[in-house]
């Protein structure tokens, strides 16, 4: 099964992936084998600027409520 990674960003961070913009209106979607490879993936496409990554284990859909663009998915 599949594991998913939330990467949230600060105010200054914009990024274009896969023809997307990632900001901090939104929330990338990482699907990995797991949290380790989620977060390493994170920096491989964000570099260090991103805030933080959650493991879907910790994510609530409640915090949505911040980041008015939604869930995007990196890839596809």
């Amino acid at each position: 099964m599949r594991h998913k990674t939330y990467v949230t960003f600060g105010q200054g961070h914009v990024h274009r992936v896969n023809g997307k913009t990632f900001d901090c209106d939104s929330v990338a979607v990482i699907e990995s084998e797991g949290p380790r490879e989620g977060r390493d993936k994170a920096f491989e496409l964000f570099g260090d600027k991103f805030f933080t990554t959650y493991s879907e284990e910790f994510w609530d859909e409640s915090k949505l409520e911040w980041f008015p663009r939604g869930l995007i998915n990196v890839e596809g």
